[in-house]
């Protein structure tokens, strides 16, 4: 058994967890999990349960509450004094095995030991994932939010500025793109996320972003602040509006980089080039390339059984090069997949796994040269490879970057077939469909706690239903669970189901949200395609007849166009047929695209 205290309290066993409910206790548990190992006060507790409005029966109701968490380790099996009675108040006492806040302190002091910079980072992002959602979301304790949340926030954004350092060091510029510019919009006041974000856009070619984004935060900081910014966004800027290369990255400390020549890095490249030798050497030594960090297992990943084992057993062959493509709708749970099944078999590759995602921020797709520039070059790495290539978009983008020798391998996720890249390379295509009833029930103890989905059977049944058994929106709709622990998960369906797949959304990160997952997907299609998708959402029923866009030609291309798109199922010689969330999303799409098209007709 062990406490989870960094997101919503939780008790956990193995891969179960239960939440617990906002109540007194659970301020109780969290105030004296904060300070493992350590005497905690009377008054410190009281102040935890009650803050300076406590009742004159305070110190009986704390002894109450004592009683009440000792009985509840006793029915999740935690054995052993944990709650000890000392002279001044209790103690709890927590290692990094029991308590997750102890091992993520234990990680980050273990990065900054002796060791080299990949050690460093992959410590740092193992001691990152523990944090799993909003801190104490579940404890109701005014005095802890207050105190105590800011201090070990703090602690969790000086990791996460370190590893994205030691990324931008590495030279993986596009890779750390995603995290700081999610950083630098939830924390907008801690300038070194900017600067991070500036830089990474910079180096990798995008100047115009990289200056607008400069000039996004001195406004910001004008209007709200009335200060200029610090002296290292100032020198960014500087030398962003000359021009100038930016020279060699630095982790602060050495930092392993190839061959023994000099590094010099040029606005564009996500490469390190090797300077000219001093002197020539008898034979040219090709540098081994840096081992990526481990991949970690994906989070409350369940179901997917049969697919996974056949993506593991083809991936560890090793009797060839191996292509594995995943397609299928958007939402639909293709990078979890992939990212599972590399966690699972990241041993049988000792040259490392190499994790790409093949499109930006914006939206927009990386060449084939701007991927090469992220990956090994040919030679270089120390025995067999795995690279994961996510949202693919076209066969072009990705034919370069396709292992040549035996024993390499390539995990490709695509919302298109990709049939001509299954045509020209071979390997083994899975098609994925929506979770079953019980793998969505499982996903959602997963992510909820058996308890909470036990106490509500049949809400939890019709939670995967409204959520159409994707993956995307049963994480969301858990998300929103659990940051509300007072929510009823009966409550919860029948506000989704007011407004199904709007609601599917996280308003803290526009990358978990249905309707942007699924607008992407859309709008990749030329116009046409798009148009012949929204006419699908007045149809009745997710079958859809012989003839429904027409007899033509082009109705039948377009139903093909959008079944490659991931947008629609199946189709010849049986009927095409539709997800229930993209109907829905389609009807909305129609009568926006109508009142859009009526609105701009003169009167």
């Amino acid at each position: 058994m062990r406490f989870q205290l960094l997101g919503p309290l939780s008790i956990a066993d193995g891969q179960d967890a239960v939440v617990l409910k906002p109540s007194k206790p659970a301020s109780l548990l969290a105030a004296l999990l904060i300070h493992p190992g350590s005497v905690v006060s009377t008054g410190y507790l009281l102040r935890a349960l009650w803050d300076e409005d406590q009742p004159a029966t305070a110190r009986a109701a704390l002894q109450s509450c004592v009683l009440r968490l000792r009985r509840l380790f006793a029915k999740y099996g935690v054995t052993g004094s944990a709650i000890e009675a000392v002279p001044g108040g209790y103690r709890m006492n927590a290692d990094a095995d029991t308590l997750d806040l102890v091992r993520f302190r234990a990680l980050v002091r273990a990065a900054d030991g002796p060791g080299d910079a990949e050690s460093e980072l992959y410590r740092l992002k193992e001691a990152l994932v523990l944090w799993q959602g909003p801190l104490l979301a579940n404890v109701p304790s005014p005095m802890l939010h207050r105190d105590e949340v800011p201090g070990l926030t703090e602690e969790r954004l000086r990791a996460l500025e370190r590893a994205c350092d030691i990324e931008l060091a590495l030279g993986r510029c596009r890779q750390v793109l995603v995290d700081v510019w999610e950083a630098a919009r939830r924390h907008p006041g801690r300038e070194r996320f900017s600067e991070q974000l500036i830089e990474a856009l910079y180096r990798t070619g995008r100047q115009s972003e990289a200056l607008t984004e400069y000039r996004s935060v001195k406004g910001r900081m004008k209007e709200e602040l009335g200060i200029d910014p610090g002296p290292g966004l100032q020198r960014l800027e500087l030398a962003i509006l000359r021009g100038d290369d930016l020279g060699p990255l630095s982790a602060d400390r050495a930092v392993p980089l190839p061959g023994p020549a000099a590094v010099a890095l040029t606005p564009g490249t996500a490469r390190p080039a090797l300077a000219a030798a001093p002197a020539p050497a008898p034979a040219p030594v090709v540098p081994s390339a840096p081992l990526p960090p481990p991949v970690p297992p994906v989070p409350s990943f369940t179901g997917r059984a049969a697919e996974r084992a056949a993506i593991n057993a083809s991936l560890t062959s090793g009797t060839s090069a191996t292509v594995v493509v995943l397609s299928g709708a958007p939402g639909i749970g293709k990078t979890a997949l992939a990212l599972q099944s590399a966690h699972d078999c990241q041993d049988s590759f000792p040259g490392g796994v190499f994790v790409l995602t093949m499109t930006r921020p914006d939206g927009s797709s990386l060449t084939a040269a701007e991927a090469m520039a992220e990956l090994p070059a040919p030679g270089t790495a120390a025995g067999r490879t795995l690279v994961v290539l996510d949202d693919v978009t076209t066969a072009d983008q990705v034919r370069p970057l396709l292992p040549a020798a035996a024993g390499g391998a390539a995990v490709v996720t695509s919302r298109r077939g990709l049939a001509g890249l299954v045509a020209t390379h071979g390997g083994t295509v899975h098609r994925l469909s929506t979770l079953d009833p019980e793998e969505s029930q499982e996903l959602l103890v997963a992510a909820l706690g058996a308890g909470r989905v036990h106490a509500e059977p049949a809400a939890a049944r019709e939670l995967a239903r409204v959520c159409g058994h994707f993956p995307l929106s049963l994480r969301i709709a858990a998300a929103r669970l659990l940051t509300r622990p007072g929510l009823r998960i009966e409550d919860c369906v029948a506000w989704l189901a007011e407004d199904p797949p709007a609601r599917l959304s996280l308003a803290d990160d526009p990358r978990m949200s249905v309707p942007h997952v699924f607008g992407r997907a859309l709008h990749r299609l030329e116009p046409r395609w798009q148009q012949a998708f929204r006419q699908l959402g007045d149809q009745e029923g997710l079958l859809l007849p012989p003839g429904v866009l027409g007899d033509s030609a082009e109705a039948e291309e377009a139903l093909e166009r959008l079944a490659d798109a991931g947008l629609l199922e199946e189709g010849p010689p049986g009927p095409y047929r539709i997800h229930q969330l993209l109907k829905i999303y389609a009807r909305q799409q129609a009568r926006e695209w109508n009142r859009n098209r009526t609105a701009t007709v003169p009167h």
